[in-house]
């Protein structure tokens, strides 16, 4: 239960900003953090209002901020915007124009920067080639991309011309392609014909093909021609990017879209083995992610930031593309590994490119930990000027090492929490504001009202933890989950009456600091990539060996879950490691090379209750070699745990 979650964080060493920092940050004081969250939590539409009319460019006013009801949020109701052209146009004829806005680097060394004038060339020219076969407001797209500059103009143009697009992860499988392409009924997939990772080209053109065996959506693909590696093209289905392109005009008008008007479908791992579509509309995401780039990163026009992540997931979405671009920032992308070369690739990146703002993930920095200090060195790192932190908690550890090694003791790190769901960060430290606590997320921004509750809902007292939850609606939330309201009520809106589930555990301190002690759902954080554990059982039993399996995580230094696989076989299967490598390459097939497991146990049964359910909590214990507690009453078979802690193997 999530309020017998215990967490042994420390909560007294605080680690302020400079004076140096502090007077030039946009918020430069803990008085001035509390006046404005206090106005934008006792007066949101008014703070909203501000805000919206501030840092966005409408094409029409809208005559409501917000239309709730019961889980459905409509903001700025009647208003009218293009998403690409708040990124894109409206910094032209301005300084910002001849600015650069993408600064890429490929990871065999190439390298290419797109201004904001070029940027908007480059997306008049695919927004037409889009058009001429036949994509319109409201068609979904899918992109399955690497991580190069094309797909920021992909992206960006289907926000130009009203398309709803649909970012696959580099990494997944041709069938995890095939379930979100069908979940969606995408007409048009834009990919590759490979990418670069670590050294060796990935298949992406090979893996599309393979899924559109089963896609009857989809009319069109469009493939970019990076590695040069050879691919099946079909005629009149398939395209190179550089014929549609190079016979384009560079002349496009965006169109005013309604606020409401959907964006984009992000898939996440769900607790079923069916991944959740999240669906973000226009207007209230495009403010929230701009908002919080704006203060969280503290952006400067001098700024050169850096993401890591990729585009695939929801921080490359609102922190590489949307968020940035609106705030006229120019962001460095990159397509590669961390360590190709050599362990020391993001550093030379920084060093080269001057990053000032540097973003990135605890299992990122744990294996630089990992790899030491002198490839570090190696390079200049005195143009960092603010480090960041997203994707699951940071241990404290890592941070003071982060805030050390790579920030030499003078940048403020912002640790961010927030989800696919929300859209946009919703508990940080605002970097001139207020000190960091090494491990904990922070205070809510603006806007946001987090609360710790126990099961019954009520609010618990600090200190105590509990179940985190966001008592009040902010303009970057889901609206639904694609084709499924049913399913999105039931997921974040039915634990308690009224008010947001994130899913998470949680402790507030009695600074009024949050500190997430983990996932309450069967969801895995894996090197960054949340994991469904019902999506990899569900990958296992489809091999013919398995009966039954259970998928838990055990701690893991580096990627910060390791995945372990409980597995049943059926009779006549012998548990051998021959056995363990196929079934380990067979969920790399079914999902993604990332999501294959770390250890394979083979049981003949699994600890289940009475009912059915199988016990993962005692499933957990077991995998960290811990002792089993808790309450086994409700076991049928006693004895299986004891077989299970016997048997390591």
């Amino acid at each position: 239960m999530a309020n017998k979650i215990t967490s042994i964080a420390q909560e007294d060493e605080k680690f302020p900003p400079s004076q140096e920092f502090r007077k030039q940050a946009a918020i430069q004081s803990l008085a001035e953090y509390k006046r404005l969250y206090s106005e934008s939590v006792k007066n949101p539409e008014k703070f909203w209002n501000t805000q919206a009319k501030d840092l966005l460019l409408w094409r029409k006013p809208w005559k409501q901020i917000l239309k709730w009801k019961e889980s459905h949020a409509k903001w700025f109701v009647g208003g009218k915007l293009n998403v690409c052209e708040n990124c894109v146009d409206r910094h032209l004829g301005t300084p910002r124009e001849n600015k650069a806005a993408l600064i890429y680097e490929g990871e065999p060394g190439d390298q290419k920067t797109l201004t904001y004038r070029q940027l908007h060339t480059e997306i008049c020219k695919f927004s037409n080639a889009l058009e001429s076969l036949g994509i319109r407001k409201g068609d979904r797209v899918a992109i399955y991309m690497p991580m190069v500059a094309e797909a920021v103009v992909a992206m960006l143009s289907c926000a130009r011309i009203g398309a709803v697009h649909t970012v696959i992860f580099g990494g997944f499988s041709s069938e995890s392609i095939k379930d979100r392409v069908n979940d969606c009924a995408a007409k048009l997939v834009i990919t590759a014909d490979g990418g670069w990772r670590r050294g060796k080209i990935i298949d992406l053109k090979v893996n599309v093909n393979q899924a559109l065996k089963g896609c009857p959506s989809v009319e069109s693909v469009i493939t970019l021609k990076r590695t040069a590696n050879r691919v099946h093209m079909k005629k009149g289905r398939d395209f190179w990017w550089h014929d549609l392109v190079e016979s384009a005009s560079h002349v496009h008008k965006a169109k005013a879209f309604d606020s409401e008007t959907p964006l984009f479908v992000l898939y996440t791992s769900g607790s079923t083995g069916k991944p959740k579509g999240v669906l973000h509309t226009s207007g209230g995401y495009l403010l929230g992610t701009t908002i919080t780039s704006k203060y969280v990163f503290d952006l400067r026009e001098s700024d050169t930031y850096w993401c890591t992540a990729d585009i695939g997931w929801i921080t490359g979405h609102s922190y590489v593309v949307y968020g940035i671009l609106s705030n006229g920032g120019t962001n460095v992308i990159y397509e590669g590994a961390p360590n190709q070369p050599g362990p020391d690739r993001f550093w030379s990146i920084v060093d080269r490119h001057k990053v000032t703002i540097f973003y990135t993930a605890p299992t990122a920095i744990r294996a630089f930990m990992k790899w030491g200090d002198d490839h570090i060195k190696k390079h200049d790192l005195s143009s960092l000027r603010l480090l960041g932190s997203v994707g699951e908690p940071i241990n404290p550890e890592a941070w003071k090492w982060y805030h050390k090694v790579i920030g030499g003791g003078r940048c403020p790190i912002v640790d961010t929490w927030w989800q696919t769901e929300t859209g946009g960060i919703m508990i940080t430290t605002l970097p001139g504001a207020v000190y960091s606590k090494p491990g904990s997320a922070g205070l809510p921004f603006f806007g946001v009202v987090p609360k710790v509750f126990n099961d019954a809902g009520k609010e618990v007292r600090k200190g105590t933890s509990g179940k985190l939850v966001l008592t009040e609606p902010w303009p970057s939330m889901l609206r639904t989950l694609y084709g499924d309201n049913k399913r999105y009520k039931e997921t974040y809106w039915s634990e308690y009456e009224g008010v947001y589930f994130c899913g998470d555990g949680c402790r507030q301190d009695k600074d009024g600091y949050f500190w997430i002690v983990g996932r309450i759902d069967d969801v895995l954080n894996v090197s960054g990539h949340r994991l469904g554990t019902a999506e990899i059982e569900s990958a296992l039993v489809s091999h013919h060996s398995v009966a039954e399996s259970a998928t838990v995580g055990r701690p893991h230094e580096i990627k910060g879950s390791a995945i372990v696989c409980f597995v049943t076989l059926k009779d006549g299967f012998k548990g051998d490691d021959k056995l363990k490598a196929l079934l380990r390459a067979h969920v790399g097939a079914e999902i993604g090379p990332f999501a294959k497991p770390d250890e394979i146990r083979f049981a003949k049964a699994l600890p289940k209750t009475r009912s059915g359910k199988i016990m993962r909590r005692l499933l957990k214990d077991i995998a960290a070699g811990k002792e089993i507690h808790g309450d086994t009453t409700t076991l049928e078979d006693v004895g299986v745990v004891k077989q299970l802690q016997a048997n390591k193997d």
